[in-house]
């Protein structure tokens, strides 16, 4: 099986180079490249298209839910994992309905990051466990 091809887009560097330190554990997973802010990841899909983007909400420039909504208008085929602090059913509402295939919050990602990535692979929708409950 091909390598499962991931970019990620969080402002915070530290956040970014830990999610692409945790997902090169993984054989099966490749992390492609990162943004600092919204438009420089749609930049960056201009010229590579991942299977997965892993993106926060709060990011300068262009929010993550605008981001979303975008990727989903420009790239259909690619996937959207949001990863983020924001427990607020509001966000994750508004994440479903511009696109998103998955809602993970930090806080849960230590333990549910691989699963969502798997969830989302398999075209299944991931929402955090302490959310879904």
């Amino acid at each position: 099986m091909r390598p499962y091809r991931i970019m990620l887009a969080d402002d915070h560097v530290l956040v970014r180079k830990g999610i692409r330190r945790i997902l090169q554990e993984q054989v099966d997973l490749t992390v492609v490249g990162e943004a600092g802010d919204g438009l420089e990841l749609l930049e960056l899909l201009q010229g590579d298209t991942p299977d997965l983007v892993i993106l926060d909400i709060s990011m300068p420039r262009l929010r993550g839910l605008e981001a979303t909504k975008k990727i989903k208008e420009l790239h259909p085929q690619v996937k959207v994992l949001i990863l983020t602090m924001h427990r607020d059913q509001e966000y994750l509402t508004r994440a479903m309905s511009d696109g998103a295939d998955g809602y993970i919050l930090k806080e849960d990602a230590d333990l549910s990051l691989y699963s969502a990535i798997e969830t989302i692979r398999r075209g299944q929708t991931f929402i955090s466990p302490i959310l879904s409950s």
